[in-house]
């Protein structure tokens, strides 16, 4: 019986150490493709970059809204840095110091 529960214990603490074990696949891919496989993929991933030049470019928005809003907000100039030297300084008693 004591052999039993000493199983039973190293089984529930071998489950999630064997649950992180990493997943090796060494057989990465199986047996390579026939030349008659690669043609026909080579043929397929034409045909699909073929449709792809078909499909027309969208031209018009589909934003139901665009005609409500105003004009996008303007970017503000950076300030230059020598309007920010040039400025005079100020002291605790709000006078400025030169």
């Amino acid at each position: 019986m004591k052999l039993f529960r000493l199983a039973a214990v190293l089984a529930v603490l071998a489950g999630p150490a064997y649950a992180q074990m990493p997943n090796l696949n060494l057989l990465q891919e199986g047996p390579g493709k026939t030349p008659e496989e690669k043609a026909a993929e080579a043929e397929r991933e034409k045909a699909y970059k073929e449709t792809l030049k078909k499909i027309p470019d969208s031209k018009a928005s589909n934003d139901p809204w665009g005609g409500m809003r105003s004009d996008p907000p303007k970017q503000l100039a950076a300030p230059k840095a020598s309007a920010a030297t040039s400025a005079p300084k100020k002291t605790k008693g709000g006078t400025a110091a030169n």
